[in-house]
């Protein structure tokens, strides 16, 4: 800062013995030589321990450079069948991206934070040829059914504050360092009232139960540099839950696993793989960018998702569901 201050009284001192384009030159040359000093100054490691940089550091995980800038997360994997007694079987290969954008909260008590907001397609192609699939024929039921790929729009996330809900400075507890690498596990078990299951559910069962898991790998170069605006970490992605409605198992017992791994895309959605640029640009165009910055809408999973839908075609087909029989 100091070097700046000096440079106007030294312009009105060395004007009048320059030439215009020397002086253009030696000028240029100072104030680049000020910026790139007070850039090494402002230059530093965050540290996960201190709760404004966890914030700085969750945020880089997870977000773009700005929010005019959206993110684009890619994975790729594969997608089994598991059923007691049987064994377990490769029903697809699944193609996933999620486009999100990260935008400024503030809070009066807990300051300034971020929150995410998201949409995501994943698709499910056809394990031997690669292809998106439409119909797919069931190898537990040998019914044909046609194939809803997953599109959720949207997929928000709670905004994120260096100071919890309950006054605790923010931490990231599974955080773990080994030499180059940072790596950051996170669980996410679910349980809560399936939306096409009835209102008993309490009594009779049928809740929605899985568990998602989220593993990042970043860089500790890239990720705790102050000078980088963002990250781009690896990510390896479990699911495991029940079968998807669309399948029609019925009450057949068993459940999904979804194994992939990929990665944040540093050329965003032209970064994606030509089966999912190609898929979304045809049938998911919304799919090409991330929701509004104050997109407050509830969230959407697979099964809201084809609760949605299928209530539609009923409605236009004036049809509605099975009713119950029985005493």
């Amino acid at each position: 800062m100091r070097s700046i201050a000096l440079v106007p009284h030294i312009t009105l001192v060395w004007r009048e013995k320059m030439t215009s384009r020397k002086f253009g030159r030696w000028a240029t040359a100072l104030l680049a030589g000020a910026t790139l000093a007070a850039g090494a100054a402002d230059a530093r490691t965050l540290d996960p321990a201190n709760p404004q940089d966890a914030l700085e550091i969750s945020k880089r995980l997870q977000c773009g450079v700005s929010a005019d800038k959206p993110a684009v997360y890619h994975w790729s994997g594969n997608i089994y069948g598991r059923s007691p007694g049987v064994r377990d079987k490769l029903l697809f290969k699944g193609e996933g991206m999620n486009i999100r954008r990260c935008v400024e909260v503030n809070d009066p008590q807990r300051g300034k934070g971020w929150r995410l907001v998201s949409r995501e397609v994943m698709l499910m192609l056809d394990p031997k040829t690669g292809e998106v699939l439409k119909q797919w024929t069931n190898p537990y039921t040998g019914e044909t059914v046609e194939v809803m790929h997953i599109h959720n729009d949207p997929v928000n996330g709670r905004p994120n504050f260096a100071v919890g809900a309950d006054g605790k400075p923010l931490t990231l507890d599974s955080l773990r360092e080994a030499g180059d690498y940072v790596f950051m596990p996170f669980e996410a078990p679910l349980f809560y009232t399936n939306p096409l299951a009835g209102d008993y559910q309490e009594y009779v069962g049928g809740e929605y139960h899985a568990m998602e898991i989220f593993d990042f790998g970043a860089l500790k170069s890239e990720l705790y540099d102050s000078t980088k605006p963002t990250a781009y970490p690896m990510i390896s992605w479990v699911r495991i839950s029940g079968w998807a409605p669309w399948m029609k198992m019925g009450s057949r017992p068993g459940q999904m696993v979804f194994n992939a791994m990929g990665r944040k895309l540093p050329g965003g959605f032209e970064d994606l793989p030509a089966v999912l640029k190609n898929e979304i640009r045809a049938n998911y165009p919304i799919y090409e960018q991330a929701p509004p910055a104050d997109d407050m809408r509830p969230n959407e999973t697979t099964w809201t998702k084809f609760k949605l839908l299928t209530d539609q075609a009923r409605r236009a087909a004036g049809t509605s569901g099975k009713t119950g029989e029985g005493h």
